[in-house]
């Protein structure tokens, strides 16, 4: 993980439709990830900002839609049906704009969500919930066969990386839940490698960004206890940022964003 600098980040605007989504300000939510692209361009990446799509009230968290790893791209297949018309607009921005190889999955009956894909740079696991199956971890076994893939049981209503991201090289961010912790132990019983942990009092905190040498994480206001531990552990650069509105409806931070390391690949041999 600490070998490569993620050079794009395909991000999407969200849409005023948000406003009838339960207790969520909508203004507020919008102008929290107006700072998490400006945080994104300010960390090195070149930001593909995608209008907001009143059709398609969710489509602002991208990372459901698609895994790119390498310069490749898996078009996922989202587990909810009325979000799979946004893998058309991933696709043709990774291909048309991004220049990348697109990937399709060909099992009908397969289930992916980007958000339970985890991949720490040596391996991916992906979570089995109730957006993502069996067929979902084989897409990707299949799609990028140099990385040992493991499917890993999540509890039904969570996505893989609500309850661990990785936070650095090697090293994985987990809530102190109990749901976060089974799903750790299970993880480390299977992986192929071994990986330091770093285990956060409150679980929404778990939900990082590791970006081109730089830990983002939630800002002290929402994870005070979690925030004291990033600042005691963590000796590489840091930055904190308030996502508590895009939070009520997503990841919070993973979500929000595709991120992508755009490679040169040779073409016609």
């Amino acid at each position: 993980m600490a070998a490569f600098r993620y050079t794009h980040a395909v991000v999407c605007r969200l849409p005023l439709s948000l406003a009838s989504r339960g207790d969520v300000d909508a203004e507020a939510a919008r102008e929290q990830h107006e700072r998490l692209v400006r945080l994104l361009r300010e960390l090195g990446l070149d930001v593909v900002e995608l209008p907001a799509d009143e059709a398609l009230p969710e489509s602002a968290f991208v990372e459901d839609t698609a895994v790119v790893c390498n310069g490749t791209a898996l078009i996922a297949r989202p587990g909810a049906e009325h979000r799979r018309r946004e893998t058309d607009t991933i696709r043709v921005v990774l291909k048309k704009e991004l220049d990348l190889p697109i990937i399709e999955m060909s099992d009908a009956n397969a289930r992916l969500d980007g958000g339970d894909v985890l991949f720490t740079g040596r391996e991916f696991f992906v979570g089995l919930s109730q957006w993502s199956n069996e067929g979902g971890a084989r897409a990707v076994a299949a799609a990028f066969p140099e990385y040992p893939c493991t499917p890993l049981k999540v509890p039904e209503s969570k996505h893989l990386k609500t309850l661990i991201t990785m936070g650095g090289p090697d090293l994985l961010c987990v809530g102190a839940g109990k749901e976060a912790q089974e799903v750790l132990k299970r993880m480390e019983r299977e992986a192929t490698y071994r990986y330091e942990t770093l285990t956060l009092p409150e679980d929404e905190a778990a939900n990082v960004l590791y970006l081109n040498g730089t830990l983002v994480h939630r800002s002290i206001e929402e994870i005070p206890q979690s925030f004291k531990v990033f600042g005691d552990k963590i000796d590489y650069p840091r930055r904190s940022i308030n996502v508590c509105q895009l939070a009520k409806l997503s990841c919070g931070l993973s979500s929000s964003c595709l991120l992508v390391r755009r490679t040169r690949h040779l073409r016609n041999l």
